[in-house]
């Protein structure tokens, strides 16, 4: 299993693609931005005319609801892109990004974007499977609302996890940057004190060890016999 977070990226000069001072033809106005931990990058109704490749990171989208609550709807790693629903006539943001550590991204103009698509085809290619890999995503998410109860959601959630950025160490797997309790229950619809307790049991059957630095999967294939 290897990190599934960048399989759309082969053969693509993401980087040269996104870092205008390594693409010819795009001027030096853009390029690298280093944003502060706990910085917004953009909030809802602010204008929609950038994407961002994260260099080094980690960002979270998400938005407000109705009633104050925070949702979360993807926490994104080096190597991934947001901004992207400007390419296809979002005028205005509808969900905020912030930067969850200190950050660096490459910044594009989306008329600068459109004009590099019309360019190069694999570009065209590359926002194809961005925003299809997460129109699945989203389905997936919905499909576990909808069937799956609370443990299940979390339990998947872990699952995923490894599989997007699990790197195999012997015979367990590790992801680095594990994230806090809120943000999973933010994740997954469910609450903290949920989350905790799961976490919990799952550590006291010896399938998982965490802290704020990494989790740590013991025994992948049991992890995987506990969703219902």
């Amino acid at each position: 299993m290897k990190d599934q977070s960048l399989w759309f990226l082969e053969n693509i000069d993401v980087t040269g693609i996104f870092c205008p001072q390594k693409v010819a033809g795009v001027s030096d106005d853009n390029g690298h931005k280093i944003f502060k931990k706990g910085e917004y990058i953009y909030l809802p109704e602010q204008s929609s005319d950038k994407i961002f490749f994260i260099v080094e990171g980690r960002v979270k989208i998400g938005n407000i609801g109705d009633n104050g609550k925070e949702i979360t709807k993807a926490i994104l790693n080096n190597g991934e892109v947001f901004g992207e629903l400007s390419m296809i006539g979002e005028k205005k943001r509808r969900d905020f990004a912030y930067a969850m550590e200190e950050s660096t991204a490459c910044v594009l103009t989306s008329d600068k974007m459109n004009k590099l698509m019309k360019d190069h085809s694999s570009i065209s290619m590359f926002f194809m499977k961005v925003m299809g890999s997460r129109v699945l995503e989203m389905e997936n998410r919905l499909e576990s609302l909808v069937f799956k109860d609370s443990r299940s959601r979390i339990v998947e959630y872990l699952l995923d996890l490894v599989k997007r950025r699990g790197q195999r160490v012997g015979y367990e797997w590790v992801v680095r940057k594990f994230i806090t309790h809120q943000e999973i229950a933010n994740l997954t619809a469910t609450s903290r004190q949920t989350v905790t307790t799961v976490l919990n049991e799952l550590r006291t059957k010896e399938l998982i060890t965490f802290n704020r630095k990494r989790l740590l999967i013991r025994d992948l294939d049991k992890l995987k016999e506990e969703v219902a």
